[in-house]
């Protein structure tokens, strides 16, 4: 998959439009001597395409740096002039007929939005996995994501500019980073999504015991309630000294026991709804993720493309169905067990709403004796010492139950892992791995006269849990340059994953290559040139060196008069 033009239009005005071609593809400024060639939309380019890859319209108007401050200019420009940017990719260069998919997309919300695939609108959430189906058909898990597969061939932002793996955002945890070179190095593993679930659940189930261990941990109640009860029985020492008839004894004892059957059932309707808080939450939050279209007006609007336009074969039915149907099962799981607390909810009311009901009767029978006054100080403290005596009771048994059920997780998670890390998966890992590095090592041997590889080592994270580490590093075992291994693991990746048959993209968008050595530079362009990887950079023209000052090599020339939107020219 190669770019083939990228066209910023306004009505039916084109303001620019940028043809691509094999091989070296470069952005430069054309500023006079003495004028910077700064801010003239050399990385805006980059950010256009990412965009319509389904990046955040904000990366083009936003500092980078503050993530606050917009370009207000560039901003009501691209909104009042309702901008159209539009994106096409083909699948052969050298072949007008082969294959192609044209993306459209515009900086207007609500009913003036426009985000297409091939003249067909999606939704924000649809978008990305229509391009996930159309780049990488063979992919149905829901990890790693679209974005993720290809964020190593975009680099203009700071963070994957100067990480050679790293190459998402900075709160992506080792585990999603083991599932996407996994993946990306072709070692399939039917398990991962299994894995990620549990994983929620750990997470969820931590949650839950943190926020029952908010006051105290499980020794500190168990030891708490050891000394309750040693007060519960020197309490009741000092009650049976007094003087009191049978009866008044037995309504007595029982009426305690109520009060400690109430605050304990209390206490466990409370553990029970926080419980169903949590997995409502995390139900909310996986619905919020799932489609809602008006099938009806989708309908009408699908019988009027096809009076027009002839070959449509897709039906947003199935898109939706696609996607919601993964987010139920997720669902699914999840709240299995909601019916069960609910029920246990319901039984433990009804039977609260009786034991108050019989404590209010058995303490109006209770006052009217004469030895009450006398019993009052012992009741209030017997009365306080059950209280906390059925809470604490409650909340470890409660402790109890979400510790079993994170061993039962950790067990399940450890059945996977011995699949994971078996020898036999391992093995394969270390297959590819090896294939991989032939094309690393040996793209940067001739670019860099180094020798840089792709290793693992099988870790531990801070909760015990195993999982595969990846790195690269310098064979040499010298500090290398990281400008240099980062465009080689590029490279390496598109002709290790085309020989393998994995489908990826076949364009490295690069940022601010002036950082890089001019030799280092031109060896990129001569090897990109004799291979089938397109390399797209921006550069300051006064760094770049007098080999590549050639126009063949340039698709767009930007300057101070002349900025990519042409705002001041409009």
């Amino acid at each position: 998959m190669f770019l083939k033009s990228l066209t910023i239009s306004s009505g039916k005005k084109i303001i620019r439009e940028i043809l691509f071609r094999k091989g070296i593809n470069l952005i430069i400024d054309e500023s006079e001597e003495q004028i910077t060639g700064n801010n003239v939309g050399k990385t805006t380019v980059l950010k256009l395409i990412d965009f319509c890859l389904g990046a955040n319209h904000k990366n083009i108007y936003v500092d980078p740096e503050t993530k606050k401050n917009e370009y207000k200019l560039v901003k009501e420009f691209l909104i009042n002039n309702k901008v159209l940017i539009t994106l096409v990719i083909t699948d052969n260069l050298d072949n007008d007929k082969a294959n192609e998919t044209v993306i459209e997309r515009n900086f207007l919300s609500r009913k003036e939005i426009i985000r297409k695939i091939n003249k067909t609108s999606f939704t924000e959430e649809e978008f990305e996995i229509e391009l996930l189906k159309l780049f990488f058909p063979d992919h149905f898990a829901e990890k790693p994501t679209f974005r993720q597969i290809i964020s190593h061939n975009i680099r203009y932002k700071d963070l994957n500019m100067n990480n050679t793996l790293k190459t998402l955002d900075v709160y992506t945890t080792d585990a999603e980073y083991e599932t996407l070179y996994l993946y990306l190095l072709g070692c399939e593993f039917t398990k991962g999504n299994s894995k990620q679930e549990i994983l929620a659940k750990l997470k969820q189930e931590d949650n839950y015991k943190n926020r029952l261990e908010k006051q105290q941990t499980k020794m500190a109640y168990e030891t708490t309630l050891s000394l309750i009860n040693n007060e519960i029985e020197l309490l009741n020492q000092k009650k049976s000294h007094l003087n009191l008839n049978e009866n008044f004894e037995a309504d007595l004892g029982k009426l305690n026991n109520l009060k400690y059957q109430i605050n304990k059932t209390s206490s466990e309707i409370s553990n029970f709804n926080i419980r169903k808080d949590i997995i409502i939450e995390a139900k909310t939050e996986l619905n919020s993720n799932k489609s809602e279209i008006d099938l009806k007006q989708l309908q009408l609007i699908y019988q009027q493309a096809t009076n027009q336009i002839s070959g449509i074969q897709k039906s947003f039915e199935e898109l939706v169905n696609y996607h919601n149907q993964m987010i139920n099962e997720k669902v699914k799981f999840i709240i299995k067990e909601l019916p069960v607390l609910e029920q246990k909810i319901s039984e433990k009311k009804e039977y609260l709403k009786n034991l108050l009901k019989e404590e209010n009767n058995l303490t109006i029978k209770i006052s009217k004796s004469d030895s009450f006054e006398d019993l009052e100080n012992i009741i209030i403290e017997l009365n306080e010492m059950f209280r906390k005596k059925g809470e604490y009771e409650s909340i470890i048994q409660q402790l109890d139950e979400v510790e079993s059920n994170i061993k039962d997780y950790n067990k399940q998670l450890s059945e996977i892992d011995d699949e994971l890390f078996s020898n036999e998966f391992e093995k394969i890992v270390k297959i590819q791995l090896n294939k991989f590095n032939k094309y690393f090592a040996s793209i940067s041997d001739i670019l860099y006269g180094e020798k840089y590889a792709l290793k693992y080592d099988i870790v531990n994270n801070k909760k015990n849990q195993r999982l595969y580490k990846f790195s690269a590093f310098n064979t040499n075992l010298s500090s290398g340059k990281k400008q240099g291994e980062i465009s080689c693991f590029d490279i390496a990746y598109t002709l290790f994953a085309d020989n393998e048959n994995i489908p990826c993209l076949h364009f490295l968008l690069n940022d601010k290559k002036e950082l890089m050595h001019n030799n280092q530079l031109v060896k990129i362009v001569e090897f990109v040139n004799n291979n089938n990887i397109q390399f797209v950079a921006s550069i300051l023209k006064d760094k770049l060196p007098d080999e590549l000052k050639h126009e063949d090599y340039f698709i767009v020339k930007l300057s101070q008069n002349d900025k990519l939107f042409r705002i001041e020219n409009s």
